[in-house]
């Protein structure tokens, strides 16, 4: 850090969380947003629309993707609005379409300022979840940034001890 502040070309720390309407997703974003703040960072939050299998009229897929895309961003505007009340921070989002996996490391390719992933694990019994499982996997072999993994059963109260 002091080799770029000697050098002006100091960016802005960001952290990345993906999202979408689970339990856990809201642990993550809280851990996420309340280390951005304490160290001065931003968060970028990620909404991937998976691919329809239905694709036999255009039309039908063409309006599917709008619907898709439409409560993608509802979903971004809720957790925005709740975390910048008690954080402070307003997030960027990244809304994308493909494979979850895939979108992520292309996104982490073209934002730089990415330092930290943070994802939430489910509490459930069937295991953490697709993305954690393949970032366990053969997927970490491609990662650029550390990860941090949430646990799903984590209170408010723990997360906000550790951040």
């Amino acid at each position: 850090m002091m080799e770029e502040l000697q050098q002006g070309t100091l960016t802005r720390r960001k952290f990345l969380c993906v999202v979408d309407d689970s339990p856990e997703c809201r642990l993550a974003l809280r851990f996420a947003f309340r280390r951005a703040a304490r160290t001065g960072g931003g968060v970028i939050l990620l909404y991937v629309i998976e691919p329809a299998d239905f694709q036999h009229w255009m039309a039908v897929e063409n309006l599917m993707r709008e619907e898709a895309r439409e409560a993608a961003e509802e979903v971004l505007q809720t957790l925005a609005d709740e975390v910048s009340q008690w954080s402070g921070i307003m997030p960027e989002f990244s809304i994308r379409e493909g494979r979850k996996q895939d979108e992520l490391l292309v996104l982490l390719d073209e934002e730089p300022e990415i330092r930290l992933l943070v994802l939430g694990a489910s509490a459930e019994k069937d295991g953490p979840g697709p993305l954690v499982t393949a970032l366990a996997g053969p997927m970490s072999a491609n990662m650029q940034v550390p990860v941090t993994v949430v646990p799903g059963n984590l209170s408010i109260e723990q997360i906000d001890e550790i951040t």
